[in-house]
């Protein structure tokens, strides 16, 4: 099976201020605020929410397909992608821009201060999405270009093509007539605890009514795991333990991978869940999105600790 992956492509530059941003705030000039912090260096990692679960797919034995936009600067990042085989076709290149990028600087109290430039992010993929073989694709629409997170939906409806919406930080971006339209018909609504409400509160939906519109709807909760709702029912999938918490913030993406790979193996989606908390470990042991290791050996030997014979 084919998978396809919508959802931006980006740089995570991070940095690091040796000391407390309050030091250097003047509570009462906060109304002409104009600070510089010399920081300790840069460190680039390859990331956005597309990227992130690619990688993750490409350790679990898939070549996934990114359907994204990307800048003139991309050429270390396409390199990385095709060294682990993914495919980039669907990618399209916009030359004026740059490919979008997150700059974080973190103090010593660890608050942080993020400019993130969307860039390339602001232009559709324009991927012909007619190629797709409709007998032999599973879609994922991730956060990305606002376009292709409502045209993708769509095209995936009207071909009876399954496809799981992942709506995440975009929420806010879509009005509740928006959400409502692109979740509808969706394998599969993944979310977070805060997302869902968020969601709700936009659309005026019910989780029922919610349910009543997709497959399945995922709910993610971090350390507690995730939930699998469908109609009437309710499962719980327990977290994998982590010998180490060094970085939550790609466990998402790799949960998703995870998912997206018991999909294609036709587990069912609470079989799926499971190898999505198994990725998810994997990723939170791990600084970085793209930074953790496995072979599929030790992969199944770690579900299989959680959850039994992985069959």
């Amino acid at each position: 099976m084919q998978i396809y992956i919508s959802g931006s492509l980006a740089f995570d530059r991070i940095m690091t201020f040796p000391d407390k941003f309050s030091n250097h705030i003047l509570p009462d000039k906060i109304h002409i605020l104009n600070v510089c912090f010399l920081v300790d260096g840069l460190d680039e990692k390859f990331g956005g929410t597309g990227g992130n679960i690619a990688y993750s797919l490409s350790l679990l034995g898939e070549k996934p397909v990114l359907l994204s936009q990307v800048g003139k600067d991309f050429s270390l990042y396409d390199a990385w992608l095709q060294e682990h085989g993914i495919g980039v076709a669907g990618i399209r290149t916009v030359e004026q821009e740059f490919t979008a990028g997150a700059y974080i600087t973190t103090d010593q109290s660890d608050n942080q201060i993020t400019g993130f430039n969307p860039g390339a992010m602001k232009y559709p993929c324009q991927f012909d999405m007619t190629i797709i073989d409709p007998d032999d694709a599973l879609g994922i629409i991730s956060p990305g270009n606002l376009g292709d997170m409502m045209d993708h939906p769509r095209y995936y409806r009207a071909n009876s093509i399954p496809f799981i919406f992942d709506p995440g930080q975009q929420i806010p971006a879509f009005t509740g007539a928006q959400l409502a339209e692109a979740l509808g018909g969706a394998e599969i609504l993944i979310t977070n605890d805060y997302e869902l409400e968020m969601i709700m509160k936009s659309t005026g939906l019910t989780k029922g009514e919610i349910v009543d519109r997709v497959a399945y709807l995922i709910t993610t909760l971090g350390e507690k795991g995730s939930v699998v709702n469908s109609k009437g029912e309710e499962t719980p999938v327990a977290a994998v333990p982590v010998s180490v918490v060094a970085d939550p913030t790609g466990a998402g993406d790799a949960f998703r991978a995870g998912l997206l790979k018991g999909l294609a193996m036709e587990k069912t989606v609470v079989e799926a869940a499971r190898l999505g908390s198994v990725c998810a470990a994997y990723a939170v042991e791990c600084k970085g999105t793209q930074e953790h290791r496995f072979t599929l050996e030790e992969f199944t030997k770690r579900y299989e600790a959680s959850f039994g014979p992985l069959e």
